[in-house]
């Protein structure tokens, strides 16, 4: 069994820009408020013809392209999504079909903001165990869909997108892109975020999630950093979920990643959930702000109050 890496990244966001200023006119709210509470100047939102595999396909094709493979070099499809309407197809197997993949296997997952992450371990390990050859793991939201756009304390953090890496084999002697896992979930606070009822509205105690992320958080990403053999200042990036900058900046202190350049792609993209990860990380790399072979800590966490982080190497 050999380790596994990312070759190569990609992103996707709607055409739409939705500013502070165009949620004033929604609802009791101001490009000050919204500044100073969570850090959110814009988000993209998709338009009722956008579902979430077509944000998906998006940034899976450009993934693809950068990575420069055909869609047949792919046989496993994991999409890691909470705001997917319909029950069947996948959205796993709408962007295989979509991307022209044939017979993978094909898999959603549900971790909410902490879903890719999550899949990009599951990649992992499937790949090492020899039950896939390459991957495509793309984490996939449509938060505008199950936004509750006359709550003014949740409809500004949401913004829609999609981002994506191809994870393939290590080849023999060469190490490995992705370090292990360290995953898990607080299950009696699982009230702290939702996405609950019909239609579906996301929700959440604001101030619940902040003390727990920045307190109980940084511990777990600095046992991230020693499972993949490194400490925090080895990093030369972080990027944790996307889910207001007041939680990010205290968190990347906390951590001790003194030298890494921190993502703080939420000023422009809102909270994406499972697409948050990606699209930062995406975007950094494209940007050059990180190297082929830089480590990076990916830390998922929010929904469910679950979460996984792994150190990876830039592609």
């Amino acid at each position: 069994m050999h380790g596994s890496r990312i070759a190569a990244v990609g992103h996707y966001q709607p055409a739409k820009i939705l500013t502070n200023e165009d949620l004033a006119g929604l609802v009791d709210t101001s490009d000050e408020w919204i500044r100073s509470r969570v850090g959110i100047r814009t988000r993209h939102i998709a338009g009722p013809e956008e579902p979430v595999d077509e944000l998906a396909a998006h940034a899976g094709g450009k993934t693809l392209a950068a990575a420069g493979l055909t869609p047949d070099a792919i046989d496993l499809v994991l999409v890691a999504t909470s705001t997917a309407i319909d029950r069947s197809p996948n959205m796993a197997a709408r962007v295989a079909a979509r991307l022209g993949i044939p017979s993978p296997s094909a898999m959603d997952i549900n971790v909410v903001c902490a879903g890719f992450t999550h899949a990009l371990a599951t990649a992992d390990h499937t790949v090492r165990a020899g039950a896939a050859t390459r991957a495509l793991v793309i984490g996939a939201d449509k938060m505008s869909e199950v936004t509750d756009w006359t709550d003014r304390t949740s409809c500004v953090l949401t913004g829609d997108g999609a981002g994506a890496a191809v994870v393939e084999a290590c080849g023999p002697g060469e190490e490995a892109g992705i370090g292990p896992v360290l995953w898990g979930s607080v299950p009696e606070m699982g009230h702290a975020v939702r996405i609950e009822g019909t239609p579906p509205r996301f929700a959440q105690e604001g101030q619940s999630v902040y003390r727990w992320a920045t307190t109980q958080l940084p511990p777990l990403a600095r046992a991230a950093c020693e499972r993949a053999g490194l400490t925090p200042a080895d990093l030369a990036g972080l990027v944790l979920h996307q889910a207001n900058l007041r939680i990010i900046e205290p968190l990347a202190e906390r951590i001790g990643a003194v030298n890494a350049v921190v993502a703080r792609d939420v000023v422009d993209s809102g909270n994406t959930s499972a697409a948050s990860i990606p699209m930062a990380l995406s975007k950094l790399v494209e940007r050059g702000e990180l190297r082929s072979g830089d480590p990076v800590l990916l830390f998922g966490f929010g929904g469910n109050l679950s979460y996984a982080g792994q150190v990876v190497r830039c592609p």
